[in-house]
């Protein structure tokens, strides 16, 4: 909460007592802006080299000195001493201070990011120990801080968690995160700007000044296969926005104009984005560099370290600088550069790419919110490989000699791991009595011959936020007639003004030239209509004339089906052809949820009247083009699981006689961080219309505290509540979870509910089990048939759905395919899409218990 500056102001007495505001640089705390959770450590050489580690503590900077700096070793404790409460712009603070002056000599911020407190910070300080979680660039993991019997000493220690090893503070770099110098360059100058420049008059660089604002930028032609070829360079595609960005010296009157650290982004578009990240700005203008002209994509990196387009899109659209203060320490933004085209009064864009990248590699920090954009040589198709089982967008492949030209190349490819692109959206269409919220369907148009042709809609992939927020931005667009040519679709439609692009997921076009099987992505704020333009399959790459013929282009696995006439469901006559089938339909809203995690099959090779059987090992047998995955555990050693990860795998599985499909929370990739807490109501000594009631509980608790919460049916009895982690949690942080949720709705509902786990204690009541939250507990897939009669599935469903009315028998392998064809979106879909803020939601559960 704010605090008051007559309060600030106190606390910082200290602090200002001991500085002359006319004799150092360092700022003495007239900033209002609030920024909970900030830390910072920087590297102060005074009188004796150490670090300095401060920790946002109601509106001040708290303070130790630690003469030796942190270490990652648990056993190894380092001695702190607190120091004299700082202002919150000290922790922007890079600089000399001079002599004569407290404290003088140089400092550089080493580390910054995000402190999470696990005790409240103001009882851990009065208490004397504070526990807490860093997510910086350098120091993450848990910490605590424990007083001693001195006023002032303390003991920085590192809790034994994942990030705990022997490394010490200067195993992990010495240069700055801002401008990539160390303290002895800061004091001594650094010779960085004139190394740069004496490379670039060997290189015979242009001397003339790159204007970043009006710059062109260079754009990928597309191309639908990687390939691999010598004198090419291939780098990861981010998920993020492009941004030029632009330094120049402080007393240059453009920069002046608009920002006084002299550091600007923009768009392709041209506008500017500068407001939105306060925190990049801050690192570029520390670059001791005095003119730069940067290419990159700016990213919000999740805990894995992935992009995350959803948090970029919240980071952008904060127009308020001190709103973006605040999110750019709970979201920092990394910059991802890959191109440098103006240094100082010289122009590198007729440079090569591999000169170009050599110089920006020498001019960034190795750690910090900018990054050099990596690369590999020669090497396409092993990188485009490991980008898709790493689950990420693509790689643009670069001609090593190419120089920089403005709008789109064959020189710079773009191949994407899915195939994915940017339309304009052009109408909606409206939602029926009985669908969701918002609207059922976006139309989709791309551009051709400078007109708006049409190319069907999109209406899965929407959560229910978005469904809200999108409809809000629509409204006012609306037109009497399609802004686009071709057949205009039956249906309850409004036409749309074409102001608004969307990124689209879809397998292919379809004959009539209309997208099969799309997915929304998000809206594209950084693109504009003009921009859709339909990618064809791309340049052909040139090959030398002694290269050999390529390759022929690999042809899906064939499935060897067998039995298909077995009948499975002897009183409905279901064979196993007809289970095989329904998968098949199914599979777009199934694959999502069996991509990259083990899988378990329950296996009925007779039927479901016949003998059956768990099995996680897949056998020697197994096809090469069936992906496996060896994991091991403590009480079962390792094990070769089958991930299915297209439909073809899926259905060699469900070939063997597996009827239900059995799925992890966690994916092959990050095994101890589940993607969902998961609640089972199990209504077996119940009824049904209790697990409905206790389910609607359990979603207005979430929407109490802020919690998302999806539900489907088990398929059986039951139904299955889960709860976004965004994969942000450790298996035991989601037990915690489940626990807190299953005790307040058990207590707010004694008659129905219990967490008892003896089916005596429970005394007929609607067993919560929160217990099915561990590393390696299974969960029935989504769309799964159950061994039943009926052949019912385990199917998603909507929250207006999970009434008395609600009957899990209705759905079945006849009717869940076309439900999920007439809602096309997926109603547990956005259990993927919402990070969760653990310590808040329990600290707001712990109020309710």
């Amino acid at each position: 909460m704010p605090h008051s500056p007559s309060s600030r102001n106190t606390r910082l007495a200290d602090y200002r007592g001991k500085r002359d505001p006319d004799g150092t640089p360092e700022p003495f705390g007239g900033e209002t802006v609030e920024r909970p959770g900030l830390f910072v450590v920087q590297l102060h050489a005074a009188s004796n080299l150490h670090y300095d580690l401060r920790i946002e503590v109601e509106g001040v900077l708290k303070s130790w000195a630690v003469p030796k700096g942190p270490s990652l070793d648990p056993a190894e404790k380092r001695f702190a001493v607190a120091t004299e409460d700082h202002p919150l712009e000290y922790a922007d603070f890079e600089g000399v201070i001079p002599p004569g002056n407290y404290g003088a000599g140089p400092m550089i911020v080493w580390d910054r990011g995000l402190c999470v407190p696990h005790i409240d910070h103001a009882e851990g300080l009065e208490d004397g120990k504070l526990l807490f979680e860093l997510r910086g660039y350098r120091l993450r993991g848990l910490w605590t801080l424990v007083k001693t019997k001195g006023r002032r000493q303390w003991l920085l220690i590192k809790k034994p968690d994942a990030y705990a090893n022997g490394d010490d503070a200067v195993e992990l770099g010495a240069e700055s995160v801002f401008s990539g110098l160390t303290v002895d360059e800061l004091r001594d100058g650094s010779g960085r700007a004139a190394e740069i420049r004496r490379q670039l008059e060997a290189l015979r660089a242009p001397r003339q000044r790159v204007e970043g604002k009006k710059l062109k930028v260079m754009l990928c032609e597309h191309r639908r296969e990687p390939f691999s070829k010598q004198g090419w360079l291939y780098e990861l595609k981010y998920d993020g926005y492009r941004l030029i960005t632009v330094k120049s010296p402080p007393g240059d009157e453009e920069a002046a104009r608009r920002d006084r650290r002299g550091a600007r982004f923009y768009f392709r578009s041209g506008l500017e984005a500068t407001v939105s990240y306060p925190d990049l700005a801050r690192a570029v203008a520390a670059l001791p560099y005095e003119r730069l002209v940067l290419d990159g994509e700016v990213t919000i990196l999740d805990e894995e370290g992935r992009p995350d387009f959803h948090r970029l899109q919240q980071r952008g659209r904060l127009s308020r600088p001190a709103d973006a203060e605040r999110a750019a320490v709970r979201m920092p933004a990394t910059y991802f550069v890959f191109d440098l085209l103006g240094f100082e009064d010289f122009d590198l864009r007729p440079l090569t790419v591999v000169q170009r990248k050599r110089l920006l590699r020498q001019l960034l920090p190795a750690a910090g919110p900018l990054r050099f954009a990596d690369h590999v040589e020669a090497r396409g198709e092993d990188f485009y490989r490991a980008v898709t089982e790493m689950g990420l967008e693509g790689m643009v492949a670069k001609k090593a000699d190419a120089p920089y030209t403005g709008g789109r190349s064959n020189r710079w490819l773009k191949v994407r791991t899915d195939r994915v692109g940017d339309f304009a959206v052009v109408g909606f269409l409206r939602p029926d009595a009985s669908s969701r919220t918002g609207f059922k369907a976006l139309h989709l148009a791309t551009m051709h011959g400078g007109e708006l042709t049409y190319v069907g809609r999109v209406g899965s992939g929407f959560s229910e936020t978005q469904l809200n927020e999108i409809r809000q931005l629509i409204e006012p667009l609306r037109r009497d007639r399609p802004a686009f040519t071709g057949e205009v679709p039956a249906g309850r439609h409004v036409w749309l003004e074409p102001r608004l692009v969307a990124e689209v997921r879809f397998a292919e076009y379809s004959a009539i030239d209309h997208l099969r099987f799309p997915v929304f992505l998000r809206l594209r704020d950084d693109k504009k209509v003009e921009e859709c333009l339909r990618e064809d399959d791309g340049p052909a790459v040139p090959q030398r004339k002694e290269a050999p013929p390529a390759a022929a282009a690999p042809t899906a696995p064939t499935v060897p089906f067998t039995n298909l006439d077995k009948v499975f469901w002897k009183t409905e006559s279901y064979t196993k052809s007809d289970l095989i089938e329904y998968y098949r339909a199914i599979s777009p809203w199934l694959l999502p949820y069996l991509r990259d995690r083990p899988v378990v099959l329950d296996r009925y090779p007779d039927g479901v009247g016949g003998k059956s059987f768990f099995q996680k090992n897949a056998p020697d047998f197994t096809p090469d083009w069936v992906r496996t995955e060896s994991i091991w555990s403590e009480d079962g050693g390792t094990t070769l699981y089958f991930v299915a990860d297209d439909i073809e795998t899926l259905l060699y599985l469900v070939n063997l006689g597996s009827i239900p499909l059995h799925i992890r929370a966690s994916r092959v990739r990050s095994l101890q961080t589940p993607d969902w807490c998961i609640l089972d109501l199990d209504a077996k000594e119940s009824s049904f219309a209790a697990a409905v009631e206790v389910a609607r509980a359990i979603h207005r608790l979430c929407q109490d505290i802020d919690l998302g919460a999806y539900v489907k049916t088990s398929g059986a009895t039951g139904l299955h509540v889960l709860i976004p982690l965004g994969g942000g949690c450790t298996y035991r942080q989601a037990r915690l979870l489940g626990e807190l949720l299953a005790k307040v709705v058990a207590a707010e509902l004694p008659e129905i509910a219990s967490t008892a786990r003896t089916a005596a204690m429970r005394k007929g009541r609607i067993y919560i089990d929160f217990l099915q939250n561990g590393s390696g507990k299974l969960l029935v897939a989504p769309f799964s048939v159950r061994p039943l009669p009926g052949a019912p599935v385990s199917m998603p469903v909507r929250w207006d759905e999970v009434t008395e009315r609600l009957a899990p028998r209705q759905f079945t392998i006849d009717t869940a395919p076309e439900r999920m064809r007439e809602l096309g979106e997926d109603p547990l879909r956005g259990v993927f899409d919402h990070p969760t803020e653990l310590a808040a939601v329990i600290a707001r559960l712990s109020e309710r218990l």
